[in-house]
């Protein structure tokens, strides 16, 4: 019965910790993109350059560690806004004729 109740629990716990996972610096992104590649990861930083139109767009967020362009088809937050962003990772990324490499296509931000 007691191994029950610690195996529960150990599972709880586990399924908590996975669920409250961190974002990812953007240095680990840009340093393997293929690990991350179509994969849903989080970052959070701060807006540095935004370009949007008729509520699609991209944005540039930079963390201690690097820059990383985000795709947005749900509007663009304004440089200098603090970010939470979703998104999954894309190779290859273009916006308005220039390649920005690896990119976060998002699914949602949050404005902090």
């Amino acid at each position: 019965m007691n191994n029950r109740i610690v195996l529960s629990a150990a599972l709880a716990a586990a399924f908590f910790l996975t669920a409250c996972a961190g974002a990812v610096k953007i240095a680990r992104i840009n340093q393997d993109p293929s690990h991350y590649y179509k994969r849903t990861v989080r970052v959070d930083g701060t807006v540095t350059t935004s370009v949007g139109v008729l509520g699609t767009g991209g944005y540039q967020i930079e963390d201690e560690t690097g820059k990383i362009y985000v795709l947005s088809r749900t509007g663009v937050p304004s440089s200098g806004s603090r970010v939470s962003v979703t998104g999954s990772v894309i190779g290859g990324a273009q916006i308005l004729g220039a390649s920005l490499g690896t990119a976060i296509r998002e699914e949602h931000h949050t404005v902090r």
